[in-house]
């Protein structure tokens, strides 16, 4: 972080002495005199130095008509003024006959919201500078500027005619950056001189109300920072009963401050022209003159008029020196846009290849965070420091865009991958979901040179409070900033931005697509089951004629038929049977597809022992099983004849695959404080319960599970154990079945938005989680 921050942090806590506006000071500079007009070009106000210039007092003055000074024409010219925006100014040439001679005067009118302000500034000559004359001056000047694109040349270009019509000893163009702190990037002077070009200078050497000044006002002139100032008389408007305004007075005087800053600097003359750049402060062309130095309005206005070139002109430099930037970037974005409107995979459309991510802003990492998944790219904090930075950002950063180029600044813990990302720019895709993109850049290390010490201008008072004061020393002052980045340009913020705006576009596209999708797909699911039951109920009845036939063939024609032939027909009977059991889960499916839950409170333990006991009744060997229940299960919402089914497969399926002599079967629930109840085998753990939203205003569902100790699943089965007629052994095995118990049990516990997985050793046993929600 650099000296001039901490300054401008200071600099907040300034006295309100020290903010006083510097608009309305109640006086003008010496070298001309100030009238304040009614709407009715009634003098109600008048600087405190008439007598000298036109040979009346204040006070013959004060309530006079303007015509008492001017005569018609000239006051007509006046009047134009009340028809004009705030702020237009027009400028003309007067003569006022005083008690000794005639006076010539340059006049400048413009309106305020309370007052019509007449300036006079005494001049030679009656007579105005020619347009040629103007143009003359002005347009070598002005094809110099416009014969070359290259802005550091061009700015030179500008100081150099800048000089020439004036003949100041400095010349300076200064440019601002965002935080109101600024540097000279161009400078011509007197050969005695120490140079200024390449000094940075902090906010507080010009304060935010002169910058905005200067964006009202083009052109600020002050021949003599030593003279003293004139007051205005009355102070307040008698009118408005307020001070006057004096924002666009070209003879407002100046802040003791201002005078006192620049002594230091030993210049006793300032011309400022401002430098405006899409409706903002650029810069400004600051002119330096070692003495008292007055230049005539004419030639003011001429360079107001090259300072209004120089801003056009400067758009077009700058356009051209980012132009080659921009439209890389506007290349890239096509193509990345294009590419990822088109992908089936979020992620691997944004980081593969990964350049293209880092190159949308010209960053050295990245990480995309979609809930939470994160994925990195190129060079980067660590998984969990990316991961606690988000979390920093939930709560501190609102907009969907943020930037900046000294991230440990606002966030401390970021000085431990300060190499990696000093400069942050992330992106805010959802306030829905946790979706962001970060870009990182890394410190860079600079050296910035100052025009004195900064800190200097902030000084502490004995009651504590701080106030500006102008610096004694402008000798070159070097400083290291550290813990930044280079900054983000606006172009790359536009690409981000775009980025975002593209994204939305083909998130809802897509989301219009699944959304047909969808629709097609549950009119397709409902005729499939229907079709599904259907045809399930209507092929058992001539598969029932088929058993019974063939029964009938091998009850009454045995002693007819060879031992092939009875082979045949026992082999028929025992597919009708095969065939009848997967056409029995078929319909039993297709029954779930179509079923509408009927959720009730269910004590679990009650439900349980239903469960155990017709498991004991149809199975004779059934006593020597050892069924455990290490804790009270449970009362959830839920519907009780589906998940008494679901107990009913599990437990059936834990005994049916086991070879154990002792077997045994735990069933149970995960404690999400305490850990899981009862007692465990040291073979494998129990997988964390998935996160659930509540449903109802019963508690939420436990991860419930039934554990046995029998064969095992192989690993990579895991996942299709739960498919319609997957069996992982053949019929003769384990007693037969269809395949069907677990695709059932799946598909209830779906129906109550739960969730099923498994765990398993093979040889060690096996662990069914469950939720109901």
């Amino acid at each position: 972080m650099s000296q001039f921050e901490d300054t401008t942090a200071q600099a907040t806590a300034l006295t309100n002495h020290d903010r006083k506006p510097i608009h309305i000071p109640g006086s003008i500079q010496p070298h001309g005199v100030l009238l304040a007009l009614s709407n009715q070009l009634e003098i109600m106000q008048v600087s405190n130095n008439t007598q000298g210039y036109l040979g009346k007092e204040p006070e013959d003055l004060l309530g006079q008509p303007l015509s008492y000074l001017l005569d018609a024409r000239q006051v007509e010219t006046v009047k134009q003024c009340l028809v004009k925006k705030i702020g237009s100014a027009n400028g003309f040439k007067v003569s006022i006959v005083t008690l000794t001679r005639e006076r010539y005067f340059d006049a400048i009118a413009h309106r305020t919201e309370g007052a019509v302000i007449l300036e006079l500034e005494p001049t030679d000559s009656e007579s105005e500078v020619s347009f040629l004359s103007f143009h003359s001056l002005a347009s070598e000047a002005i094809a110099k500027m416009q014969s070359t694109s290259n802005l550091v040349e061009f700015l030179h270009l500008v100081a150099e005619e800048v000089q020439k019509i004036i003949g100041f000893d400095r010349v300076m163009v200064y440019q601002f950056d965002q935080s109101g702190a600024g540097s000279v990037v161009a400078e011509v002077k007197r050969e005695d001189l120490s140079p200024y070009l390449g000094l940075h200078y902090p906010a507080t050497d010009i304060p935010a109300q002169a910058r905005e000044l200067y964006t009202r006002c083009f052109l600020r002139f002050l021949p003599d920072l030593t003279a003293e100032p004139v007051k205005v008389v009355p102070t307040e408007n008698p009118t408005t009963h307020q001070d006057l305004d004096l924002s666009y007075s070209v003879l407002r005087s100046f802040d003791w401050c201002c005078a006192e800053y620049h002594e230091n600097m030993g210049v006793k003359a300032l011309l400022v022209i401002s430098l405006i750049q899409e409706q903002k402060l650029w810069g400004l062309i600051s002119c330096h003159h070692q003495t008292p130095k007055y230049i005539s309005y004419e030639v003011r206005k001429m360079c107001e008029f090259l300072g209004q070139i120089v801003s056009s002109e400067l758009a077009h430099k700058i356009s051209n020196s980012e132009w080659d930037y921009k439209v890389k970037l506007k290349s890239l974005q096509s193509e990345f846009l294009e590419s990822i409107s088109q992908a089936d995979n979020f992620i691997d459309a944004l980081i593969k290849p990964e350049i293209r991510l880092l190159d949308f802003v010209s960053a050295s990492g990245a990480a995309v965070c979609l809930d939470n998944e994160i994925t990195l790219v190129g060079t980067t904090p660590n998984l969990d420091e990316v991961r606690a930075l988000i979390e920093w950002a939930d709560t501190q950063v609102s907009d969907n865009l943020f930037s900046t180029d000294s991230l440990p600044k606002l966030y401390p813990e970021a000085l431990i991958f300060k190499d990696t990302a000093s400069g942050l720019l992330l992106l805010r895709i959802s306030k829905v979901r946790r979706y962001y993109i970060l870009w990182f850049r890394p410190e860079v290390l600079q050296t910035v040179h100052w025009a004195g010490n900064p800190q200097e201008s902030i000084q502490a008072q004995a009651d504590g409070s701080l106030t500006l004061s102008p610096r004694k020393s402008f000798e070159q002052w070097q400083e290291t900033v550290r813990l930044t980045s280079l900054p983000w340009k606006a172009c790359e913020l536009d690409s981000a931005i775009a980025l975002s705006n593209a994204i939305v576009g083909i998130v809802l596209s897509k989301a219009d697509e699944l959304a047909k999708i969808n629709l097609e797909l549950e009119r397709s699911n409902q005729e499939l089951a229907s079709f599904a039951y259907a045809a399930s109920h209507d092929l058992k009845e001539p598969l029932r004629g088929i058993y019974n036939f063939s029964t009938v063939l091998l009850e009454d024609y045995a002693q007819v038929l060879d031992d092939d032939g009875i082979e045949c027909l026992q082999t028929v009977v025992s597919l009708s049977v095969r065939m009848e059991t997967l056409i029995n889960a078929l319909l039993r499916l297709s029954q779930l597809g179509q079923a509408q839950l009927r959720l009730q409170a269910t004590d679990l333990n009650e439900l349980l022992n239903q469960v155990i006991d017709v498991f004991r009744a149809s199975r004779q060997d059934s006593r020597f099983v050892d069924i455990r229940i290490p804790q009270s299960l449970p009362t959830v919402l839920c519907d009780r004849v589906l998940v008494n089914e679901v107990f009913s497969n599990l437990l059936g399926n834990a005994f049916k695959y086991n070879d154990k002599a002792e077997q045994w079967v735990e069933i149970g629930y995960l404690d999400e404080e305490a850990g899981e109840q009862g007692s465990k085998g040291e073979e494998f753990s129990p997988l964390p319960p998935a996160p659930r939203p509540s449903a109802s205003s019963y508690a939420q569902s436990p991860t419930f599970y039934v554990r046995d100790n029998g064969i095992g699943i192989p690993q990579h089965h895991l996942e299709t154990i739960f498919r319609l007629f997957k069996r992982l052994h053949s019929q003769e095995k384990y007693g037969g079945g269809a395949g069907a118990g677990l695709a059932i049990v799946k598909k209830i516990v779906e129906l109550h938005n739960g969730q099923i997985w498994v765990e398993s050793t093979v040889g060690v046993g096996s662990m069914f989680y469950f939720t109901l929600e």
